[in-house]
């Protein structure tokens, strides 16, 4: 078989070490993947609260056509493997100051509820939005998210050969990189509310919206495109990606830590593990913060294949709370946003002041919601215990303290008194519930400070700042959020297929 005898180690179970690895034992390379964790996901991982599994990552399934493609080209179906859902409302927000509004996969449905909820203005503006925001997408989906990371220079030219088209030069002329995506929001919207929700986009990629570019619009369109519920939780996903990789012959160590990646000659040709084993290979795949990395927590000879990141330019952290605890007072969606005063203030706080304001905006995943799920009712209508993750953004500062107990306290304080605001009661009990603070986040995913999702996306060229998939040493590839295309489930799924691309091309 053609490249049985490469060996490709892969450091990471996440969605870019597991992409990677159905890729490369399909080709017919000797895969090992190595993963600390007890089981696959990464950052996709589940907590147990009770005798509750809950989804205590992303929890938004969209760009399937990523996954469709990784499987057929192994002779698989993804619905063979996965039970996925269409979701036919996207999202609930609700206001502290008042209103409701459901975003639907409909954009009809969805004009209409924006037309009752704000005025036709308003209705007209979101349509537009989507426009440009199709439009983004169309022209970055083919020149810049699935093959390796162009310079600023070649995605230039790639456009141009659209010339002045719908996905061409004109789709970056009309929503230039450089206006960021609030400034952009207020010629559509004239309700700051609506500002407030479309601007939480720029949070899907760790950023502040004030800094995000415009371009992040066409995360709009690929909500419309198809958001899924995945019956079983999201970490069903990494365990299809584990069984495709199996069915071609990839083999995956768990509870197997990686202490550092061996260099010989300016070249990677292994790894050590933490139990003193080392193991030889051809090429190795790191699926981690680049920034490990570059700190050298991997290695010192292994430190230039990183990307070194200051502390202000990582993007944002979280404080999670997963719960199971009953609910009253506001019939849930699957996926919840309860939006405090003063949104724009929030990301001055978390990138400036490095902290959360007070009564910060809150993400409610309710999992016992939606049409994957069960109903969170018993038979005669009272209400159980529902599994739920909720979230506060926060800064990347768990390597230099993180968030204390008195300030937590304070903010779930604030958190809660939103939500009651909003109308919804959380019936909290000891032991219901399973805290996850930034450091927490940096002792799972060394090198990030807690960042989730790499380098934050600042800037008009900000992009271009995550690495590709090759480094500067011969045989050590990078796969995951902090590389190219960027964070979020379909985006590091992609980067784990132009790593594998990027091996078998240096292995012809």
């Amino acid at each position: 078989m053609r490249h049985a005898t490469h060996h490709v180690a892969i450091v990471g179970a996440g969605m870019g070490g597991l992409a990677a690895a159905a890729d490369l034992s399909r080709l017919g390379f000797r895969v090992s993947v190595f993963e600390k964790a007890p089981s696959p996901g990464g950052k996709m991982r589940e907590v147990h609260v009770g005798d509750s599994a809950i989804d205590a990552g992303p929890t938004v399934f969209t760009m399937n056509w990523v996954f469709e493609g990784l499987f057929a080209d192994s002779g698989a179906r993804l619905e063979d493997h996965l039970d996925l859902v269409p979701a036919s409302v996207l999202a609930r927000h609700a206001w502290r100051e008042g209103g409701r509004l459901d975003l639907h996969a409909s954009v009809d449905r969805s004009c209409a509820a924006i037309r009752e909820f704000s005025g036709d203005r308003d209705a007209q503006g979101y349509r537009e939005f989507c426009a440009r925001g199709a439009s983004v997408y169309s022209s970055l989906r083919d020149t810049f998210m699935t093959r390796s990371r162009p310079s600023q220079l070649e995605l230039i030219r790639a456009l141009a050969r659209r010339g002045l088209s719908a996905d061409g030069v004109w789709a970056m002329l009309r929503t230039p990189p450089w206006q960021s995506l609030w400034s952009a929001l207020g010629s559509h919207f004239r309700d700051h509310r609506l500002r407030q929700l479309f601007a939480r986009y720029s949070t899907y990629v760790g950023s502040s919206p004030l800094s995000a570019p415009a371009t992040l619009m066409l995360i709009a369109h690929v909500e419309q495109s198809g958001v899924w519920l995945v019956r079983g939780g999201m970490r069903r996903i990494a365990d299809a990606l584990q069984s495709l990789g199996e069915s071609t012959g990839a083999t995956y160590r768990y509870n197997a830590a990686v202490e550092k990646l061996l260099v010989r000659d300016g070249r990677c040709v292994g790894l050590q593990l933490s139990d003193g084993e080392l193991i030889e290979a051809d090429a190795v795949v790191f699926n981690g913060d680049t920034n490990a990395l570059a700190a050298g927590l991997l290695g010192s000879a292994a430190s230039a294949g990183g990307t070194s990141m200051s502390p202000q330019e990582r993007a944002l952290s979280a404080i999670t709370w997963c719960l199971s605890a009953p609910t009253r007072g506001f019939d849930l969606e699957h996926h919840n946003v309860f939006f405090g005063d003063r949104y724009a203030e929030e990301f001055t706080h978390i990138f400036e002041k490095r902290r959360i304001k007070s009564e910060p905006t809150v993400y409610l995943c309710a999992q016992d919601r939606g049409a994957a799920a069960v109903s969170a009712k018993n038979s005669d209508r009272s209400p159980i215990a529902e599994r739920m993750l909720m979230l506060v953004n926060a800064p990347a500062d768990g390597d230099v303290g993180g968030i204390d107990d008195t300030t937590l306290a304070r903010i779930e304080r604030d958190a809660f008194e939103l939500l009651e605001r909003c109308g919804l009661q959380i019936e909290r009990r000891s032991g219901d519930c399973v805290v996850t603070r930034p450091q927490d986040f940096d002792q799972l995913f060394p090198g990030t400070g807690g960042s989730l999702y790499g380098r934050a996306n600042h800037g008009a060229f900000a992009s271009f700042a995550r690495p590709g998939a090759k480094t500067a040493i011969e045989g050590l590839y990078l796969a995951g959020g902090s590389a190219h295309p960027g964070p979020g489930i379909p985006m590091a799924t992609l980067s784990g297929r132009i790593a594998a691309q990027r091996i078998a091309q240096d292995f012809e």
